[in-house]
């Protein structure tokens, strides 16, 4: 969980990086990285290159001195995922894992994923979305209350990416499995507790509103067009 902090942890990270069908020629961006934990599990499984993103300059630092540690070569920048300093049409692979939630402008967001792809690219999302409507108990991992949530409906979310020019060729509901994992899975004396304050109360509000359908979780990917 320390260094997948997202619904899933590492399974769901394996999963997503299967479905996007990487190789070693591979560019990658990692959009929304927190720490790190995708881009290194990349960097080391198929030697491709990785450059991380992420907004907050303490992820960032961290990220750099955990890949300095562990000897991996990735770029970490700090940057806005709708606001990219990449050029267009730079990756193979854009992943976005747990990112919509912080981001109001989905558009935007999308958008800057399907302009710095390259024709036949692919966007990975892992995402969580609105279930049946009903109020979430917060803190939540990615926020202290609904104010500062920015959760999509299913509906919302496949819409944007699909008004940003991406074809959407995988779109599957883990819901149930996911949340058979949270709730299997042990208390570990090493984990996003040491950085994220209240953290285990994060997860249990999110354990339940993933077991009682306030929350689904998806999996998706999504293409860039090829050229003519």
């Amino acid at each position: 969980m320390l260094e997948d902090y997202h619904t899933g942890g590492r399974l769901a990270t394996a999963q997503l990086v299967d479905l996007a069908g990487l190789t070693p020629d591979s560019s990658v961006l990692d959009a929304g990285a927190g720490i790190g934990g995708t881009s290194r599990y990349v960097a080391d499984r198929f030697g491709c290159d990785v450059t991380a993103v992420d907004l907050s300059d303490e992820y960032c630092e961290t990220a750099k001195w955990l890949n300095g540690l562990v000897g991996l070569r990735v770029d970490v920048q700090r940057a806005d995922v709708t606001a990219l300093p990449f050029g267009d049409a730079s990756y193979d692979v854009v992943f976005s894992q747990h990112v919509q939630m912080n981001v109001a402008d989905k558009d935007a967001l999308y958008r800057e994923a399907a302009r710095v792809l390259k024709p036949g690219g692919r966007l990975a999302l892992w995402d969580l979305v609105v279930g049946d409507g009903r109020d979430l108990d917060y803190p939540l991992p990615w926020a202290d209350s609904a104010v500062h949530s920015h959760l999509s409906t299913p509906a919302g979310l496949r819409a944007a990416v699909e008004a940003a020019g991406l074809t959407v060729e995988h779109w599957e509901d883990l819901t149930e499995q996911v949340g058979a994992i949270m709730r299997s899975l042990p208390p570990s004396p090493l984990g996003l507790q040491a950085f994220v304050p209240g953290f285990r109360e994060r997860v249990q509000h999110l354990t339940e509103a993933l077991a009682d359908g306030r929350l689904r979780a998806i999996q998706a990917l999504a293409r860039q067009k090829i050229s003519d």
